[in-house]
């Protein structure tokens, strides 16, 4: 099947999707049609370096077009806690590090009040690597070019906690549509790596940016991370 075959059925399932889903038309997606080879198998003992170096060369979704450089992740090599949220914005895709801008600098502010931080005890990484055009949620295809990172990443790492920041995470780690709000306060399992990891999903810093309304839960969701980190 040629290239212009496969798009064309692309953009039909779209649209069959849109019509089934609310009954307006999404934004045109781009596609990586072209038959491109799998990245290249990392040889010998994996390593965090190893991934960072597999990242910033990947072209195995749409999102590499468009990136100036690919987040990989960023914090201690045997963290306590590992941060995962959903993907590099503006000053992400700028410097090739997550969260460093106003939602990052309020997400450090929160680890800080209940003992965490990037330099001390905890790793920072996000779902997908590169940032989205236009900071739009990332497509299904793309959170899914990029969980083997994360995975490996996990496996890694073997965080003792997992904080899941925001809607994208939690539904992309959790593997559910249910929206953040039903989500968060209470704990689930993640079985990484041969590891079951206890994690807590919350709203992400952005949203706290957004509306005050956010900031009291997910104070009460520190609190609460705080508690089974200390238990």
């Amino acid at each position: 099947m040629v290239d212009a075959e496969k798009q064309k059925i692309a953009e039909f399932l779209d649209i069959a999707g849109d019509f089934l889903g609310n009954g307006y038309k999404s934004e045109p997606r781009e596609y990586n049609l072209n038959d491109a080879p799998a990245p290249a198998a990392y040889s010998g003992a994996d390593s965090l370096e190893q991934i960072a170096m597999e990242i910033k060369s990947c072209r195995s979704c749409p999102l590499c077009q468009k990136r100036l450089n690919a987040a990989a992740g960023e914090g201690v090599a045997e963290p306590l806690v590992m941060v995962i949220g959903e993907g590099p914005g503006e000053d992400e895709d700028k410097q090739g590090r997550p969260f460093v801008g106003k939602a990052g600098q309020l997400l450090d502010k929160m680890l800080d009040a209940i003992g965490l931080s990037r330099a001390t005890n905890c790793f920072i990484a996000n779902v997908v690597k590169c940032r989205p055009p236009a900071n739009r949620d990332p497509f299904p295809e793309e959170t899914q070019a990029c969980a083997h990172f994360l995975d490996r990443q996990i496996t890694l790492l073997k965080p003792k906690f997992i904080l899941i920041a925001g809607r994208i995470a939690a539904q992309t780690l959790l593997k559910t549509s249910e929206p953040v709000g039903k989500l968060r306060g209470k704990f689930f399992e993640l079985e990484k790596g041969g590891m079951r990891i206890p994690a807590l999903a919350t709203y992400h810093p952005a949203a706290l940016l957004r509306s005050e309304d956010y900031k009291r839960p997910a104070w009460e969701d520190l609190k609460l991370f705080k508690s089974k980190i200390d238990s």
